[in-house]
C-alpha cells in the first residue's frame, strides 16, 4: 500500500515541477518586459527547449510567450500614457524599438493610436477635475448625499 502512495506522488511531481517552471518564466516576463528579451531567453530561464516551452506556455496561458510579452508591454504602455508620459518615452520604457511599430500594435490592440489615447486621457482628466461628480454613478452620489445642494444632474 505504501508503494502505491509513493507512486502516486511520483506521477504528480513532474507535472507540478513543469508547471512551476512555466510560472517562473511568466514571472520573468513580468519583471523583464522592458528589456530586450525573446522566446529563447525566456525558454532558457525555464530550462526548456524553445518549442517545448512555447507549447507548454500556450497550454497553460492560452497565449504564446511572445503574445504574452506583447500584451504585458501594451498594458504597461497604457498605464504610462494614463499617467501623462509621451508616446516616444513610453515606447522606449516598455521595450519597443520603433515608435511606428509600437503605435501600429497599440492601435490594433486598443482601437486608437497612442497619441489619440493620450489626448483622450488628458481631456478626460481635465473633465474629471472640472466636474468630478459626473464620473460617479448617480446611485452612489445620491446615497452619499453629494446631490444635495449640488448642480449635479443625471443625464437622460
Amino acid at each position: 500500500m505504501l508503494s502505491k502512495k509513493c507512486n502516486m506522488t511520483d506521477q504528480h511531481y513532474p507535472n507540478i515541477y513543469l508547471y512551476k517552471r512555466i510560472v517562473q518564466s511568466k514571472l520573468f516576463i513580468d519583471i523583464h518586459f522592458a528589456e530586450k528579451i525573446d522566446t529563447d531567453n525566456i525558454a532558457d530561464e525555464a530550462y526548456f527547449s524553445k518549442f517545448h516551452f512555447i507549447r507548454l506556455f500556450k497550454q497553460i496561458y492560452n497565449k504564446t510567450p511572445h503574445q504574452y510579452l506583447k500584451s504585458v508591454r501594451l498594458q504597461k504602455a497604457k498605464e504610462l500614457l494614463k499617467n501623462g508620459a509621451t508616446v516616444s518615452e513610453v515606447c522606449v520604457l516598455v521595450g519597443f524599438e520603433s515608435v511606428g511599430s509600437f503605435s501600429a500594435l497599440f492601435k490594433n490592440t486598443f482601437g486608437s493610436s497612442p497619441t489619440t489615447f493620450l489626448a483622450n486621457q488628458l481631456k478626460k482628466d481635465a473633465e474629471m477635475n472640472a466636474n468630478p461628480l459626473k464620473f460617479i454613478p448617480g446611485c452612489i452620489a445620491s446615497k452619499s448625499g453629494w446631490l444635495k445642494n449640488s448642480n449635479f444632474r443625471e443625464t437622460e
